[in-house]
């Protein structure tokens, strides 16, 4: 019997709440009574703290602790190397590092206190370019480091010199993209507290029990006495994977053994987490005089600012797909994620694949220009295909869907936008163009790191199941997750939806789901709720009342690459995409206006319809933004855009009039009745997309990101386009 829910586009259960204002997101969970906390931020990019003088902010009516350094008992912390201070005591490194933490029995004095904290500084040599930071002379941001370079990652696939030999035709290219901030709706917010000698921290985050490890080493407690919980969660795109706040409620709440609550600015949220990491790649391609491509040679650094946060994973990334979704013999990359005094760069949605393919999806156009051949005949040439060899000289995992996903792009943008017919306008200086990019995300973590998913399915009912309880953690970030796992969970066991409870937002009820980034929780979480069900249902028919199983499910492993060869299997499974974009460019002002855009996706399988497509119109929205307006600016390790005011969000007058989501289902071989994630796609390919668009309509190239209307002017005007 089933239930037909896979497939189904069941409304959201959290919808009405959000909607009407009754969800309680953590800003909501501030009680009367509670201590509010105030960080005193740096405010300057690289400096060496000589002294801190707290006695005026103590003496602030009010004010309950000024917590220092000297307070924390292991000061540091990080994703992968701890090294960012939890409150500075020796040298602050970026603007956002935090030096001190004000706890009063207001928010008034909390702030007000925190402006009376005085730090004698003694400034030190900023460093704020990757590539100079690069030298060997250069200042560190970190002393006792041999370098800025906190990761090189070399990929060699082939012969390149051997490559380039052969080509008829090598071309150059530099492309650069910039930060992007998160702009989620909801800045960060908590409140922590003891409870029977247990710490609990209620916030918002990607993933409860990394928080909660983090946490539990700082303060160097056991796991088990540290809980988090998730309220409702306003967006996070990768911006809630570092700890924010949730470290340093802890800290007040377990030192004052009081409940502290701490809710940050839309300003102190834009310095205080990190960013999109800035990646420069410069390349020479070549190609055949038929259009295969037969050699690529790339440098890809990013600017991980000042703390390692997620910056070797991003440049893993970003290296691998240095190459695009193109089977290239011969490959000579070499990735650089660099230490410098800006604000730390992290994860962000795409995770380094939309700065690879910003520049690998221009130069494929570039060269089928320069051959005198179709763009879209070029990318069917090389495009991956079942069996190709990576950049890291192993096969791709199984279902590679590629080439299948642009063909019906192509049919979809000819049927749709008239691509191939002439583009036209009435309007001289208004031109309009329709271009074509397509690529390739990893789904899940990469490169050896371990991954797992695992959940807890209990039933309970007489002569037959009446209801079950399933539990992961999973976070719900506003993509629909806990929806998901809920229709897998009813489907598996026959069961209707409202007879499934989910428990997901506890560390201490909820078993280990691990992040909700990487676009891996449909496929992670959702194959181990679908393996836990099983389980359970076996044991319920083998009269285990209530019946109750847990499932740690694992992927196919992946590995680190060979430290000599370079040789690996990076990652168990891959989404494709393919984008038409349809823009007007205006040659007096230099701004484009993004008319309709079609993004097709292979999700294996769409458990819930309307909320992939959902998935599919936001992320265009914040691939929007990132390629054309979102301009973060520091200078000199200065932040130059802290306000939404400076920093340029894309409104419903930006989005184009169409957009068109197009869902295919060829089934991933892992992914529960076959589904891959899909979240971070729409944002992987959309820039380059335009940027072959605006090349349609002008007959410019643009190689910065974002497409500034100035940009465009200037690539016009050098081009004698205008």
């Amino acid at each position: 019997m089933t239930t037909d829910l896979i497939g189904a586009s069941l409304p959201r259960p959290d919808a009405l709440g959000k909607v009407n204002g009754s969800a309680r997101y953590p800003g909501d969970l501030v009680r009367p009574g509670m201590l509010h906390a105030s960080v005193v931020f740096a405010h300057r990019p690289h400096a060496r703290i000589e002294a801190i003088d707290t006695s005026a902010a103590l003496a602030y009516p009010g004010v309950v602790a000024v917590l220092t350094a000297a307070d924390v008992p292991h000061n540091a912390f990080g994703l992968i190397d701890a090294d960012q201070p939890v409150l500075c005591g020796d040298v602050v490194r970026f603007e956002g590092d935090k030096v001190a933490l004000v706890v009063a029995e207001s928010k008034r004095a909390a702030a007000a206190a925190a402006r009376l904290v005085a730090v004698e500084y003694t400034d030190l040599p900023v460093v704020s370019d990757p590539r100079a930071a690069m030298a060997a002379a250069a200042p560190l941001v970190h002393a006792g480091r041999s370098s800025n370079v906190l990761a090189h990652v070399p990929i060699r696939k082939g012969d390149i010199a051997q490559g380039f030999a052969q080509a008829d035709l090598i071309l150059e290219g530099e492309y650069s993209t910039s930060w992007q901030e998160h702009a989620f709706l909801q800045p960060e917010a908590g409140i922590a507290y003891v409870e029977d000698e247990r710490l609990v921290i209620e916030t918002a985050g990607q993933w409860l029990h990394e928080d909660r490890r983090q946490i539990a080493a700082m303060l160097e407690l056991p796991v088990e006495q540290v809980i988090v919980r998730y309220a409702a969660i306003g967006g996070a795109f990768g911006g809630r994977e570092d700890l924010s706040i949730q470290h340093v409620l802890a800290l007040a709440a377990w030192k004052l053994r009081r409940p502290v609550a701490l809710v940050w600015s839309r300003e102190e949220s834009m310095i205080g987490h990190h960013k999109r990491h800035p990646i420069t790649v410069r390349c020479r391609w070549g190609a055949l005089s038929d259009g295969r491509i037969v050699a690529v040679e790339a440098e890809v650094i990013g600017d991980g600012g000042a703390y390692a946060s997620t910056s070797q994973e991003v440049i893993k990334v970003a290296a691998l797909f240095a190459s695009g979704c193109y089977e290239v013999p011969n490959i000579h990359v070499d990735g650089y994620a660099v230490y410098t005094n800006n604000i730390p760069s992290g994860a962000f949605r795409g995770f380094g694949a939309p700065q690879a393919h910003f520049a690998s999806e221009i130069m494929i156009s570039r060269i089928a220009h320069a051959l005198g051949l179709d763009p879209l005949d070029v990318r069917r040439t090389n495009i991956y295909r079942e069996g190709s060899i990576e950049p890291t000289q192993h096969p791709l995992p199984p279902g590679v869907s590629a080439l299948p996903v642009l063909e019906r792009c192509i049919s979809e943008a000819r049927e749709r936008l008239g691509y191939g017919q002439p583009q036209t306008n009435p309007i001289p200086h208004l031109r309009r163009g329709i271009g074509i990019a397509c690529g390739i995300k990893n789904i899940g973590y990469s490169f050896g790191y371990p991954e797992q998913s695992t959940a807890t399915v209990e039933l309970s009912g007489g002569a037959s199941i009446e209801s079950a309880v399933v539990r992961v953690g999973a976070a719900e970030v506003g993509q629909g997750s806990h929806l998901i796992l809920r229709q897998i969970a009813a489907e598996e066991l026959s069961l209707p939806f409202a007879a499934i409870t989910m428990i997901c937002d506890d560390s201490s009820e909820a078993p280990n789901a691990g992040s909700a980034s990487a676009s891996r929780l449909t496929l992670m979480a959702g194959r181990a709720v679908h393996d836990a069900a099983q389980a359970a249902l076996e044991r319920w028919r083998d009269e285990e009342r209530p019946a109750r199983a847990t499932v740690q499910y694992r992927p196919p492993a992946t590995t680190e690459l060979d430290a000599v060869t370079t040789a690996g299997r990076p990652n168990y499974a891959y989404g494709y995409v393919a984008q038409a974009v349809e823009v007007e460019v205006n040659t007096l002002t230099g701004q484009i206006q993004v008319l309709s855009v079609i993004s097709v996706h292979d999700v294996g399988k769409a458990i819930n319809r309307q909320q992939v497509e959902g998935q599919i119109e936001g992320c265009v929205a914040q691939a929007l933004g990132y390629a054309l307006l979102e301009h973060f600016q520091m200078r000199d390790g200065r932040i130059l855009t802290p306000h939404f005011s400076t920093y340029l969000l894309p409104t419903t007058l930006d989005m184009p009039t169409n957009i068109i989501p197009v869902i295919m289902e060829l089934a991933d071989p892992n992914g529960p009745y076959g589904a891959r994630g899909m979240a971070e796609m729409p944002l992987v390919t959309l820039a380059p997309a335009i940027a072959n668009a605006v090349h349609a309509a002008t007959g410019v190239w643009l190689s910065a990101q974002p497409m500034i209307p100035e940009r465009v002017l200037a690539a016009l005007g050098a081009a004698g386009a205008g």
